[in-house]
Protein backbone atom coordinates (compact mmCIF):
# COMPACT_ATOMS: atom_id res chain seq x y z
CA UNK A 1 0.00 0.00 0.00
CA UNK A 2 1.53 3.65 -1.19
CA UNK A 3 0.75 6.67 1.52
CA UNK A 4 1.74 10.22 0.86
CA UNK A 5 4.56 10.50 3.40
CA UNK A 6 5.41 14.33 2.90
CA UNK A 7 4.98 17.61 0.72
CA UNK A 8 8.00 19.51 0.10
CA UNK A 9 7.78 23.59 0.89
CA UNK A 10 9.88 25.68 0.01
CA UNK A 11 10.76 27.93 2.99
CA UNK A 12 13.41 31.12 3.12
CA UNK A 13 14.44 30.07 6.93
CA UNK A 14 14.11 26.65 8.75
CA UNK A 15 13.28 28.38 12.22
CA UNK A 16 10.96 30.90 11.10
CA UNK A 17 8.97 28.40 8.99
CA UNK A 18 8.59 25.75 12.58
CA UNK A 19 7.52 29.20 14.54
CA UNK A 20 4.43 29.39 11.79
CA UNK A 21 3.41 25.82 11.46
CA UNK A 22 4.04 24.87 14.91
CA UNK A 23 3.94 28.42 17.08
CA UNK A 24 0.74 29.68 14.97
CA UNK A 25 -1.29 26.88 13.69
CA UNK A 26 -0.21 23.91 16.36
CA UNK A 27 1.31 21.37 13.68
CA UNK A 28 3.73 18.96 15.28
CA UNK A 29 8.11 19.22 14.76
CA UNK A 30 8.11 15.60 14.23
CA UNK A 31 11.71 15.82 12.94
CA UNK A 32 14.96 18.19 12.86
CA UNK A 33 17.74 16.82 12.18
CA UNK A 34 21.11 18.34 11.45
CA UNK A 35 22.14 17.12 8.35
CA UNK A 36 25.84 19.88 7.64
CA UNK A 37 25.99 22.39 5.17
CA UNK A 38 23.61 24.43 7.20
CA UNK A 39 21.24 21.59 5.43
CA UNK A 40 17.97 19.86 8.21
CA UNK A 41 15.61 17.61 7.47
CA UNK A 42 12.33 19.64 8.93
CA UNK A 43 8.90 18.05 8.73
CA UNK A 44 6.13 19.78 10.39
CA UNK A 45 2.79 17.81 11.04
CA UNK A 46 -0.66 18.88 11.17
CA UNK A 47 -1.90 17.54 14.61
CA UNK A 48 -3.38 13.64 14.09
CA UNK A 49 -2.41 13.82 10.56
CA UNK A 50 -0.43 11.57 8.98
CA UNK A 51 1.38 13.73 6.27
CA UNK A 52 4.08 15.86 6.77
CA UNK A 53 5.77 18.72 5.19
CA UNK A 54 8.98 19.17 4.48
CA UNK A 55 10.69 22.48 5.05
CA UNK A 56 13.03 22.61 2.53
CA UNK A 57 15.38 26.03 2.84
CA UNK A 58 15.63 27.75 -0.54
CA UNK A 59 19.18 27.78 -1.71
CA UNK A 60 19.31 28.57 -5.48
CA UNK A 61 17.64 31.68 -6.85
CA UNK A 62 14.89 29.76 -8.71
CA UNK A 63 14.29 28.04 -5.48
CA UNK A 64 14.46 31.61 -3.53
CA UNK A 65 11.70 32.99 -6.43
CA UNK A 66 9.03 29.80 -5.94
CA UNK A 67 9.30 30.95 -2.10
CA UNK A 68 5.39 31.96 -0.99
CA UNK A 69 4.50 30.57 -4.98
CA UNK A 70 4.68 27.51 -4.62
CA UNK A 71 1.41 26.80 -6.40
CA UNK A 72 1.51 30.18 -9.04
CA UNK A 73 -1.24 31.89 -6.80
CA UNK A 74 -3.86 29.01 -6.70
CA UNK A 75 -4.83 26.93 -3.72
CA UNK A 76 -1.88 25.32 -3.06
CA UNK A 77 -2.61 22.34 -0.16
CA UNK A 78 -6.02 21.87 1.55
CA UNK A 79 -5.76 21.48 5.30
CA UNK A 80 -9.03 19.51 7.27
CA UNK A 81 -9.85 20.50 10.52
CA UNK A 82 -12.90 19.33 12.79
CA UNK A 83 -14.24 22.31 13.79
CA UNK A 84 -13.30 25.71 11.48
CA UNK A 85 -14.56 27.85 13.67
CA UNK A 86 -12.43 27.14 16.36
CA UNK A 87 -9.38 27.00 14.36
CA UNK A 88 -10.28 30.50 12.23
CA UNK A 89 -10.51 32.46 15.69
CA UNK A 90 -7.81 30.95 17.42
CA UNK A 91 -5.85 31.65 14.13
CA UNK A 92 -6.89 35.19 13.53
CA UNK A 93 -5.72 35.71 17.59
CA UNK A 94 -1.90 34.01 16.36
CA UNK A 95 -2.15 36.65 13.43
CA UNK A 96 -2.97 34.32 10.71
CA UNK A 97 -3.98 36.44 7.46
CA UNK A 98 -7.44 34.66 6.02
CA UNK A 99 -8.31 35.80 2.42
CA UNK A 100 -11.98 35.32 3.48
CA UNK A 101 -14.21 34.85 6.50
CA UNK A 102 -15.98 31.31 6.27
CA UNK A 103 -17.99 30.36 3.84
CA UNK A 104 -20.61 27.56 3.05
CA UNK A 105 -19.66 25.18 0.33
CA UNK A 106 -21.33 21.90 -0.98
CA UNK A 107 -18.61 19.79 0.37
CA UNK A 108 -18.01 21.66 3.61
CA UNK A 109 -17.01 24.99 5.44
CA UNK A 110 -14.03 26.57 3.86
CA UNK A 111 -11.93 29.61 4.35
CA UNK A 112 -8.82 30.58 2.53
CA UNK A 113 -5.43 31.55 4.96
CA UNK A 114 -1.95 32.23 3.59
CA UNK A 115 1.09 30.93 5.74
CA UNK A 116 3.93 32.94 6.26
CA UNK A 117 5.17 33.22 2.62
CA UNK A 118 1.65 33.62 0.82
CA UNK A 119 1.36 30.43 -0.08
CA UNK A 120 -3.04 29.84 -0.26
CA UNK A 121 -4.08 27.09 1.92
CA UNK A 122 -7.61 26.09 2.22
CA UNK A 123 -8.94 25.15 5.77
CA UNK A 124 -12.37 22.75 5.47
CA UNK A 125 -14.24 21.14 7.87
CA UNK A 126 -15.94 18.72 5.46
CA UNK A 127 -19.51 18.51 5.04
CA UNK A 128 -18.83 14.59 6.66
CA UNK A 129 -17.83 16.00 9.88
CA UNK A 130 -20.96 18.22 10.54
CA UNK A 131 -23.76 15.28 9.97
Amino acid sequence: MARLGAVSLLVRDYDEAIAFYVGKLGFDLSEDTVMGGGKRWVRVTPKGGDTSLLLAKATTDAQVARVGDQAGGRVWLFLETDDLARDYAAWSVAGVTFRETPRHEPYGVVAVFEDLYGNAWDLIEPASTRD
